[in-house]
């Protein structure tokens, strides 16, 4: 599913984003560009994780964090695990990206 919409960031007081971890690496460094881009200008963000393999989210995330590191203009940024959990058979993890 894909929907499109358009408002500025500015009114948005934490950006919130969202990746299926099963798609693979590709989305994982479209969302890190993504994120980079709004972490120019906003404090925080929110990512939820989710894929229908439970073990496969930190792993993700792990890959995620390096990805960011790895950027020639990445800010200095801690990731903080949220909350867990599953809506059927699919599981989630939300993390909050901070910068300093």
């Amino acid at each position: 599913m894909r929907i499109e919409y358009n408002f500025g960031l500015e009114n948005v007081a934490t950006p919130c984003f969202s990746v299926e971890s099963i798609e693979g690496p590709h989305k994982l460094f479209t969302l890190a560009t993504l994120l980079l881009n709004v972490l120019s200008s906003k404090p925080q963000v929110n990512v939820i994780f989710h894929s229908p393999n439970q073990a496969d989210l930190p792993r993700k995330v792990e890959q995620f964090k390096k990805i960011l590191a790895s950027a020639p203009s990445s800010p200095t940024f801690r990731l903080e695990e949220g909350s867990t959990g599953s809506l059927g058979s699919s599981y989630y993890l939300w993390v909050t990206v901070h910068t300093s």
